[in-house]
C-alpha cells in the first residue's frame, strides 16, 4: 500500500467521545425541548410558502459559507463524483443514499455533491426538538417518530410519497446514530433498503474516511482528522426476491459497498452488516 493510500484511510482512534454500549445509540446531550409532537398532524415535510422561502435562503448560504467551512475546517475532499454525473438521470428519478455518520456537519457534504438536487435526510427526533431544530429542518431533516403510531404512519406515507411521487433524493444514516471520527462501519438498520425496495429506487453508497490532518488545522479547529467523501456506484434492489429477503440482500450489499469505499474489506470489518442489537467493540 502506498503512503497516500495509508493517509487516505487513516484511523483517528478517538478517545474523547463517550461511545455508547449499543452501536445505534446516541451520546449527544440535547438540552432544549421545543415541545414538537410528531403525530399524524405533524408536517414531516413542510411545504408552506414561508418555510420554503427560508429554506432557499439557508441553502444559498450553505452553498457558499458551508462549503468553505467544510473545505477549511474539515479538509473535505470528494472522490467518485463521476458516478453522480454518470447516473444523473437515475438520481433525478429518485434515490436512497446511505453513509456512515461521523461528524455533526457531514450532511453538508451530501448537500454539496447532490446539488442542484435538494436531498432530505432522516434524523433523530430529539434533534428536531433541540437547539438546532430550525437549521436541521431547513437542510432537509425529517424526524423519525418514536412511540406514536399515528405519527409513524404519517411519517412512512410522507417518505414513500417523497420517493415515489416527488422522485426525491433521500439520505439515510443506516448505522442509526452519529459516532464522531469512528472508522469501523457499524451494522446497518434495514430502513434504507425497505424504502428503496418499497419505491423501486436504487441505493447510492457513500462513505466518509479519514486522512491525517496538518498541525495548523488540528490547532485551529481541534479536529482529529481531515475527511474524504467517497461516492460509489448505484446498487439496484433484487425485486425477484421476496420483500424480506430483498431487504436483507440490499442491506448487506450496501453495507459491503460502504465498507469498501471507506477502505475496509467487509470480511475484516469488526461488525456484521445487519443490526441485531449489536454492542460496541473496543478494538483499540
Amino acid at each position: 500500500m502506498t503512503k497516500n493510500k495509508k493517509e487516505e484511510y487513516f484511523d483517528p482512534k478517538p478517545t474523547k467521545y463517550p461511545f455508547p454500549e449499543n452501536t445505534d445509540e446516541h451520546y449527544l446531550k440535547i438540552k432544549k425541548d421545543n415541545g414538537a409532537i410528531f403525530d399524524e398532524n405533524y408536517h414531516f415535510i413542510d411545504k408552506s410558502r414561508g418555510f420554503r422561502f427560508q429554506d432557499r435562503i439557508v441553502r444559498i448560504l450553505l452553498s457558499i459559507i458551508g462549503y468553505l467551512i467544510a473545505r477549511i475546517a474539515m479538509g473535505l475532499k470528494v472522490k467518485g463524483k463521476k458516478y453522480i454525473k454518470e447516473h444523473k438521470a437515475e438520481l433525478k428519478n429518485g434515490v436512497v443514499s446511505v453513509s456512515n455518520h461521523i461528524n455533526l456537519f457531514d450532511y453538508m457534504s451530501i448537500l454539496f455533491i447532490a446539488k442542484p438536487i435538494k436531498p432530505r435526510t432522516l434524523v433523530w427526533a430529539k434533534n428536531i426538538k433541540g437547539e438546532s431544530s430550525w437549521f436541521i429542518r431547513h437542510v432537509g431533516g425529517i424526524p423519525i417518530p418514536e412511540d406514536n403510531v399515528g405519527g409513524a404512519l404519517a411519517y412512512y406515507k410522507t417518505v414513500n410519497n417523497f420517493l415515489s411521487e416527488e422522485k426525491g433524493w433521500l439520505h439515510i444514516y443506516a448505522e442509526g446514530s452519529m459516532w464522531e471520527y469512528y472508522k469501523p462501519i457499524r451494522p446497518f438498520k434495514r430502513g434504507a433498503a425497505y424504502f428503496a425496495i418499497k419505491n423501486n429506487k436504487p441505493v447510492l453508497p457513500i462513505a466518509f474516511s479519514y486522512r491525517k490532518c496538518g498541525w495548523l488545522r488540528k490547532l485551529l479547529f481541534k479536529t482529529n482528522a481531515s475527511i474524504t467523501l467517497h461516492v460509489g456506484e448505484l446498487i439496484y434492489p433484487n425485486l425477484e426476491l421476496g420483500e424480506k429477503e430483498a431487504i436483507k440482500d440490499l442491506t448487506i450489499k450496501t453495507h459491503d459497498a460502504v465498507c469498501r469505499l471507506a477502505g475496509i474489506e467487509p470480511s475484516k470489518n469488526i461488525y456484521g452488516a445487519i443490526y441485531n442489537n449489536d454492542k460496541r467493540v473496543d478494538y483499540y
